[in-house]
């Protein structure tokens, strides 16, 4: 029977071990699958006279074939990849809007400003002026329609979030569900693998979303957590994570964040988007929250700066028809900042544009520490000013170009402590930019002053150019009246027909010069090639003068003049001159859609390499994971023909058992 006992051991060990080399074989192309292996003991042999006769063969356990810490690792790279992919593929997207060629943005713009130059040189011509009209609209429209791109790249980032907020609900519930299995099944004593496996792979699916890490409790459940601390699932229980809105600022921030909900609980838990780690999740809101959000500010800026630098410089000009220039862009609106949820003073923030060519592309936080102190935050660098009054304040936004009302035409005047407001003035802008303009007669070409040199004149002097500036407010002489500039024998001059002094523009504010005599009348110093400031308007002479000559600056339109506007094209000149006026980050007009695409190139490309190498990192611990959890099929036909020929001999083992209890029985039959 001892015999026998052992064949039938064997038996059954050698068809577990085929059975789970089956297994191994049927699983090969299933995700997560671990091999398993049947582990064999020795049963204890019994003690004879002669010695332990051995008593068979026992199966121990089916082991698996798994490495905890590979699959961590390789868990961790594969969350980390798909994250940086996930940024990366929509970088491209918006790498693609911020595109050269002639059918790029730069494109109309440097063709808008070229368009000018025809007119320059044939003011009166109609079709030169239609022309450059018809390029203003051409670059409003491409203006537009890369902000419509951009709103689309956002929906579609926002519907993937949502459906990545689905699966991840999804795959903690059935995590969850897992580890209840999985408890219950440690009773038994034997390891479940195949629930294992199972687990593991939804923890590798889930890491393809939200990056977690997982502790292992005594019962055999895992503990499932996100951005560092909050348990996404713990024991049998699963929380929710949402895609929302942040409290402080609302939808009016452009920005989304995750929230966390408790299982039971009511109230919603912003988590920190630095905590996040990897996965498509943390890709997408990274992209959202800072490349799109820059992409938005550099188009943003750059409709705003165009739309205020011509259309002030057109409205310093005169039309074919003798009147004031209008806006040549319909004027873009940058509405109030965003008051804070927990704000208590009530007080609203206006924002205007008080210098285009100081935008930054860049979205600010104000947070008051009293009700005219605290700091400004500004995001794109993150760095921090104080100010300890609301002229502070101002000075700190006037640095980068705004100007702060009370949301209307007052002055802002303070708020509560703890107050907080969010300016994203730009993210919208390029959506606002139209063409108002489209008669060839209302662009304004002529400056609104022109200048002659006395008749009487023994001197030198000539009028090297002259052109309305409108700083620091543009009061044209009106009509029939005339500033002059008389020179005495000093070779200085005086100013008669304003009260005004000349100002030197090169300093912010403008500053008066002083004179040189303070008369009456003050005697300003004149230097040749050197721009004479006055009213609004700039005058450049040359040459030397004599006593008593004189210089007289009087309204384009007067009749001393004649028509001669009609054929002037001084603001026509100032409008082109635009062009090359520093205005983006000290890039100029023509050259400013380049360095935005230089600094979204920038962003893709390494995006682009940090994809690459988190690819690699994640592939080569993948190979190391299949490595050993893997399952090889030369390997594991190797042992069906092991185990095959091991099962005959046990059953050859149990015949021949049977043959010598036979022989027993029939002899002692006789």
């Amino acid at each position: 029977m001892s015999l026998l006992n052992v064949g039938a051991r064997a038996l059954l060990a050698n068809q577990a071990a085929l059975q789970t080399a089956g297994h191994n074989i049927a699983n090969v192309s299933t995700p997560g699958y671990s091999r398993q292996t049947v582990v064999l003991q020795t049963v204890q042999g019994q003690f004879t006279g002669g010695g332990y006769i051995g008593k068979g063969v026992d199966v121990q356990t089916i082991q698996r074939n798994h490495s905890e810490l590979l699959t961590r690792q390789s868990t961790a790279a594969s969350a980390v990849d798909a994250g940086d992919t996930a940024r990366m593929d929509r970088l491209r997207q918006l790498q693609e809007v911020f595109s050269g060629g002639t059918s790029g943005i730069g494109a109309s713009i440097n063709d808008m400003m070229n368009a000018l130059s025809d007119v320059v040189n044939a003011p009166t011509d109609l079709t030169a002026r239609s022309v450059a009209l018809t390029r203003m609209d051409e670059t409003a429209a491409r203006m537009r329609d890369a902000s419509q791109r951009l709103d689309e790249i956002g929906y579609t980032v926002a519907e993937q979030l949502k459906g990545s907020m689905l699966t991840v609900n999804s795959l903690a519930k059935n995590i969850a569900g897992i580890n209840e299995q999985i408890a219950r099944a440690k009773g038994n004593g034997q390891p479940a693998n195949d629930l294992l496996d199972q687990r593991d792979q939804l923890i590798r699916e889930l890491n393809q979303h939200i990056q977690t890490s997982q502790v292992a409790a005594d019962d055999g459940t895992v503990s499932v957590f996100v951005a560092g601390s909050q348990p996404l699932v713990l024991g049998n229980k699963a929380a929710t994570l949402s895609i929302d809105d942040p409290i402080d600022f609302g939808a009016g921030s452009g920005k989304k964040v995750l929230s966390f909900l408790a299982p039971g609980s009511s109230t919603k838990v912003e988590l920190n988007e630095n905590m996040l780690g990897g996965g498509q999740v943390a890709g997408l809101l990274r992209f959202q929250n800072n490349d799109l959000a820059e992409g938005r500010n550099l188009l943003g800026r750059m409709s705003v700066a165009i739309s205020e630098s011509m259309n002030s410089q057109n409205k310093l000009g005169l039309t074919l028809n003798g009147q004031p220039g209008e806006n040549l862009f319909a004027p873009i609106s940058l509405g109030n900042a965003a008051a804070g949820a927990n704000n208590t003073s009530g007080a609203t923030m206006g924002l205007q544009v008080a210098d285009p060519t100081k935008l930054q592309a860049s979205s600010y936080e104000i947070a008051f520490t009293g009700t005219t102190a605290g700091s400004v935050t500004r995001h794109s660098d993150n760095k921090v000013f104080a100010f300890a009054n609301i002229g502070e304040l101002q000075t700190i936004m006037g640095n980068d170009g705004l100007a702060i009302t009370n949301g209307g035409a007052g002055a802002f005047a303070g708020a509560a402590a703890n107050d907080k407001f969010l300016v994203n003035s730009l993210a919208s802008a390029a959506a606002e930019l139209k063409a108002l303009q489209y008669s060839p007669v209302d662009l304004a070409a002529a400056n609104r002053i022109n200048a002659k040199m006395d008749a009487s004149n023994t001197g030198t002097l000539q009028l090297a150019s002259l052109k309305a500036t409108g700083i620091p407010t543009l009061t044209p002489p009106a009509i029939g009246a005339n500033v002059t500039l008389n020179f005495d024998a000093t070779g200085g001059f005086t100013i008669a027909g304003t009260a005004s002094t000349p100002v030197d523009i090169a300093t912010n504010p403008p500053t008066p010069i002083a004179p040189l005599n303070p008369g009456p009348p003050p005697v300003y110093g004149y230097t040749s090639g050197q721009a004479i400031n006055i009213d609004g308007w700039e005058i450049t002479l040359q040459g030397s003068p004599k006593k008593d000559d004189k210089v007289i600056v009087g309204n384009a339109t007067d009749p001393q003049y004649s028509d001669w506007y009609k054929r002037d094209t001084g603001n026509a000149s100032a409008l082109m001159a635009l062009r090359d006026v520093p205005m983006f980050d000290n890039a100029t007009l023509a050259d400013g859609f380049a360095s935005a695409m230089a600094q979204v190139g920038t962003r893709t490309q390494s995006a682009q390499f940090a994809a690459e190498l988190s690819s690699s990192i994640a592939a080569n611990l993948e190979r190391d994971r299949t490595a050993v959890s893997g399952v090889n099929l030369d390997e594991e036909a190797a042992r069906l023909i092991q185990y095959q020929q091991a099962y005959q001999a046990s059953a050859k083992m149990i015949q021949i058992a049977q043959n010598i209890f036979d022989t027993l029985i029939q002899g002692l039959g006789r």
